[in-house]
């Protein structure tokens, strides 16, 4: 297993990191992307730590808390101090008025909970889930300091920041001392390269390193799309809260990233999702990607995507069938390449 630096911190990360998701699912959303039995999360978080991918990735919203209660049982039998958990909060957890958002109240609640059901003492890396406009940032900050302060959580993390929510919280942090983010969960992928334009450089600039969700496009580069056949039966993009959560992406652009995809498959005898995955794994910024998996034979796959690496051509023609137009001022910044360089 191949160990990156998590941003501008002392932390090093497995490339891979497992997105425990699909582990206590319950409800129509969970259930459409996997349900696992304990003895099949047992086995699946066995191969991982063999593996060496010893970071595992939940949130307390994941099945309403069935993820994280899930995930607690399946380290239990792992020394604490071998195992890297990240869980987040944010996103509504009950029906009251403060059971939502990154309030002090709220986040103290939230994270006491997680504790709870994961039976740990601390958590390594705690993520907001989402940026709330309505609690004043140095209030969120200050109690996630107090968090690191106490010892119940290492390092702090945000996850679907804009350019100027991270930008203004590194601010803040850096003006009173607080511990900053040395993370941020994005979404990117080969059919989703939004990243790019200024959560990128940002990150590059600031030494906040990339935590990559759904790096397949979700599920779109699993393989099993193709021009002509539609989606698959069994994909979970069959489900409309599903597909409506998640990234569009114009289906003609799709094919062609996959056309793109096959060919270099075709070179280099590896699998679709292996070399998107790999892709990834080549750009600037990022530290680690969350993959999923259902079952052993898709775990084992996705671990086929570390230990080699593309050619400088490959990735040119994976990178040439990916490019979208971009929206301003990213397009007009393009053409003073000379005193604004590409991240990538």
């Amino acid at each position: 297993m191949e160990y990156r630096q998590l941003g501008k911190s002392g932390l090093k990360v497995p490339a891979l990191c497992f997105g425990a998701g699909t582990l206590g699912t319950s409800g129509q959303f969970f259930e459409a992307w996997a349900s696992t039995s304990d003895q099949e999360a047992d086995k699946i978080v066995g191969i991982c730590m063999d593996a060496g991918l010893n970071f595992f990735d939940t949130a307390d919203v994941y099945s309403e808390g069935g993820s994280e209660t899930a995930l607690g049982k399946a380290l239990a039998k792992y020394k604490r101090e071998d195992v890297l958990i990240s869980t987040k909060a944010t996103f509504r957890f009950g029906d009251g008025p403060n059971d939502t958002g990154s309030s002090r109240y709220h986040l103290t609640q939230a994270l006491h909970g997680s504790l709870k059901r994961l039976g740990t003492d601390y958590v390594d890396v705690y993520h907001l889930h989402a940026f709330d406009a309505l609690t004043p940032v140095e209030e969120t900050l200050n109690t996630l300091d107090k968090f690191v302060r106490e010892g119940k959580v290492r390092y702090i993390a945000c996850s679907n920041f804009s350019g100027w929510h991270l930008m203004k919280s590194l601010s803040v942090s850096e003006r009173y001392g607080w511990a900053r983010y040395i993370g941020h969960q994005v979404y990117y992928s080969l059919v989703g390269r939004d990243y790019e334009w200024e959560l990128m450089p940002l990150a590059l600039d600031q030494g906040v390193g990339a935590l990559v969700w759904s790096p397949l496009g979700w599920g779109r580069l699993t393989g099993k799309y193709r021009r002509g056949t539609g989606i698959p039966k069994e994909s979970r993009l069959n489900e409309k809260s599903v597909m409506d959560a998640g990234p569009q992406v114009p289906e003609e652009h799709l094919y062609t990233v996959v056309d793109a995809l096959d060919a270099v498959a075709a070179e280099t005898g590896k699998t679709v999702p292996q070399i998107a995955l790999n892709w990834l794994l080549s750009r600037p910024t990022v530290s680690t990607l969350i993959i999923g998996a259902r079952n052993e034979e898709q775990l084992q796959a996705n671990l086929g995507a570390i230990g080699w690496k593309l050619t400088e051509a490959q990735i040119a023609k994976l990178d040439a069938a990916s490019v979208l137009p971009k929206a301003y001022p990213y397009w007009h910044q393009v053409q003073f390449e000379e005193r604004n360089p590409s991240p990538v």
